[in-house]
């Protein structure tokens, strides 16, 4: 199983897979290919039905350093991968040598068709939670400790950068007002959330308003291409971030304890990722919120040093009531209703937490059961609601819409 540097990611919004992944695959290309004249990229899937909502085509054109004409191919869906591009060069007004095939698998990565894996080299031995948690138990270890074992004490100063990232994103998030781009006319909500207390506010009520505040905070971010962490992804990013934000100021905990439930969050996102998929073209949206909310959970377990089995509750509980969540971003913008949905799982995130506290000792369900059924669930699901836009949400949107506009 690869390092947890795998999944958290720092770059420019609004997403891992459509923008930063076609971005490095183009980038992979041009430096292999200087005597293009051009280039002519042909994408497909996902791809091409929500390509011009994430600013696909603009993130490939800041790539390439020359003319590219970009193809959206909507017809065929027999393909190695639902985010799959081919990039060709272009010599005389003709296409020259043979396509580069690339997939977009989630979280930024990429897979090049013929190509071995040339990312980060597996570190960890172990790739499930049932096999972590017994050298964990075995070895009188907490699962940030197995992280460190793995990774070296440098991993640390690799998720300083990251905290650092995810708190900037918070703090920019709240100090911005305005529109976000995409034609939506979404407007910025984060900064009234945190201003605007309720007329009778409990301590329950205040909670969840900075935590969504929070949320929308990174959310609205990533909407507008500032720059986050992906978490798994860029469209999940603001679930862990908002969670350990807010109780790292309630309750005081150091930075260090931060540090270390991202550990142990990272932990719970690469096991997703090695047995199941990220990727909202995938499996939907329950591959980026539901692994999002279970690493957030995990996290905040650690931080309140719950038991292994705590932990895995907890991660289980948050990540099980998202299976079968479909992907139909509203005219392929990362905002409605994928901000609220960052929102709504923080809150599920210590809610998870807190009946895992109570309850671990009578669960049924591993959180290995759980991802191996969302990969089913998620490859069960119709296209239609696996980042296409063309069902749920983004269908009806655009039928109310006069005339069928959006």
């Amino acid at each position: 199983m690869k390092s947890i540097r795998d999944i958290y990611k720092i770059g420019k919004g609004p997403s891992s897979s459509h923008t930063m992944g076609p971005a490095k695959a183009m980038g992979i290309f041009v430096s292999e290919h200087p005597d293009a004249e051009s280039f002519e990229v042909i994408l497909y899937g996902s791809l091409a039905d929500t390509g011009e909502g994430h600013g696909t085509g603009k993130a490939i054109e800041m790539m390439a350093g020359k003319p590219v004409k970009i193809i959206l191919n909507r017809v065929d869906r027999d393909l190695p991968h639902e985010n799959t591009m081919d990039i060709y060069e272009i010599r005389d007004g003709k296409r020259y040598g043979e396509p580069m095939r690339v997939m977009s698998v989630g979280g930024g990565d990429i897979e090049i068709q013929g190509r071995e894996d040339s990312g980060i080299d597996d570190i960890y031995p172990e790739n499930t939670f049932a096999e972590i948690s017994s050298y964990c138990k075995s070895h009188g270890i907490r699962l940030s400790d197995y992280v460190v074992l793995r990774e070296g004490e440098e991993i640390f100063t690799f998720l300083y950068t990251v905290w650092e990232t995810m708190e900037n994103a918070i703090h920019d998030g709240l100090t911005t007002s305005g529109i976000l781009p995409g034609g939506l006319e979404v407007e910025r909500k984060a900064q009234h959330l945190f201003n605007q207390r309720h007329m009778d506010e409990t301590p329950t009520t205040r909670e969840n308003r900075i935590v969504c505040a929070y949320a929308y905070a990174v959310s609205e971010q990533n909407a507008d291409n500032g720059t986050i962490v992906t978490a798994p992804t860029c469209g999940s990013c603001a679930v862990l971030p908002s969670v350990l934000k807010y109780m790292q100021e309630k309750h005081g905990f150091k930075d260090i304890q931060i540090f270390r439930a991202l550990a142990v969050a990272g932990l719970i996102g690469t096991l997703v990722k090695r047995n199941a998929s990220i990727s909202g073209a995938e499996c939907g949206c329950q591959a980026e919120i539901g692994t999002a909310c279970s690493m957030a959970s995990a996290a905040l377990a650690e931080l309140f040093e719950m038991g292994i089995d705590q932990i895995e509750y907890a991660a289980e509980i948050a990540f099980e009531h998202h299976l079968g969540l479909t992907c139909d971003p509203i005219c392929g913008l990362v905002q409605i209703p994928c901000i609220e949905r960052n929102a709504v799982a923080a809150m599920r995130a210590i809610n998870a937490v807190s009946l895992a506290n109570f309850l671990f000792g009578s669960r049924k369900i591993s959180l290995d059961q759980v991802i191996a059924t969302m990969y089913e669930t998620g490859k069960d699901l119709s296209h239609h609601y696996r980042e296409t836009s063309i069902g749920g949400l983004a269908k009806l949107y655009r039928k109310a819409e006069p005339n069928g506009e959006n």
